[in-house]
């Protein structure tokens, strides 16, 4: 199956009350791992490739390792960039092959917004590509995108259907209370998402999808692993699954996740060393490794978005 964009995957959730999850990649045992999870469950899935990423185990190789899942795996699958900070960049992944990008035009004013975002679209329908846009901004630090709390901002629900409309995107990323990275929160800050934002987005674009950033939970038993071997991250919270999967059965058809994968991958690797300090095989410590980062989107998959089942 060649890979597809994100338009009639989203159809499908907004309608049965679930969602896609994207997972960002950078290996080949973190695709493995993702695609191997999917497959068992029969999930649609978004691969989806930073500008980091993409610099890191570069363009080529990564297109390649999408194109062995999609051999393997036979699933619906979109290959997404995430975070395009440019148009030259979105540009790039489109002529290269991706079937889905987003345009992160909110670090600008809003009509610099609105024409960036509209001149992407513009390229990327002509070749059948999907585009996601962002209103609002998210706190946090992952990969290239460092927001601090006082340059956050919720959307804004009034923009909405303007920004839709004067754009063409085929779907939004909306601020209402997800943060990127690991460290979403201070100690005893109680999570909450702003889900009065997100119903009020819904009311006035019925019908369309909505994105959720920042939206991995940082499980408490890879943090535990991370600092009972060696780590230091008593401070890590996420969100509530609870709360994405509520998310999940109202607008929100796509969930971001990358910061549980790289827990993931980390717990288990540092767990691996502390009982085998002698290994020195990278296939001993990376096959626990991969293991982990599929139980824990089988995890995710089952729990937060509801998509098994729906490829």
């Amino acid at each position: 199956m060649p890979l597809v964009n994100t338009r009639e995957m989203f159809q499908k959730a907004y309608d049965g009350g679930y969602a896609i999850g994207a997972f960002n990649v950078n290996n080949m045992e973190i695709i493995q791992g993702i695609t191997e999870a999917a497959k068992e469950l029969n999930a649609p899935l978004i691969l989806q490739v930073s500008a980091g990423a993409r610099k890191y185990a570069s363009h080529t190789y990564l297109m390649k390792l999408v194109e062995a899942a999609l051999i393997e795996t036979d699933l619906p699958i979109a290959l997404h960039l995430d975070h395009g900070d440019s148009f030259e960049l979105c540009k790039s992944c489109i002529d290269g092959g991706f079937s889905s990008v987003m345009i992160d035009g909110s670090h600008y004013d809003y009509e610099e917004n609105v024409a960036l975002t509209r001149k992407v679209v513009e390229y990327a329908h002509e070749r059948n590509v999907t585009v996601e846009g962002e209103l609002g901004r998210l706190a946090g630090i992952e990969d290239a995108v460092n927001v601090s709390a006082e340059d956050a901002s919720y959307t804004n629900p009034a923009q909405v259907q303007d920004f839709v409309e004067r754009t063409g995107v085929d779907s939004l990323a909306i601020a209402i209370g997800t943060s990127h990275g690991a460290y979403k929160f201070k100690p005893g800050q109680k999570p909450q998402l702003r889900f009065d934002i997100l119903e009020e987005v819904s009311k006035r674009l019925p019908g369309f999808p909505i994105v959720l950033h920042g939206a991995s939970s940082v499980i408490p038993e890879f943090v535990e692993k991370i600092n009972k071997f060696g780590g230091a991250m008593p401070d890590a919270i996420g969100i509530p699954e609870e709360m994405l999967r509520q998310a999940a059965k109202m607008a929100v058809c796509k969930i971001n996740i990358d910061s549980d994968l790289r827990l993931a991958m980390t717990a288990s690797i540092r767990e691996h060393f502390a009982e085998h300090p002698d290994h020195f095989d990278p296939r001993q410590y990376l096959k626990p490794a991969r293991a982990a980062i599929k139980d824990m989107v089988a995890h995710k998959i089952n729990t937060v978005l509801g998509c098994a089942g729906k490829a």
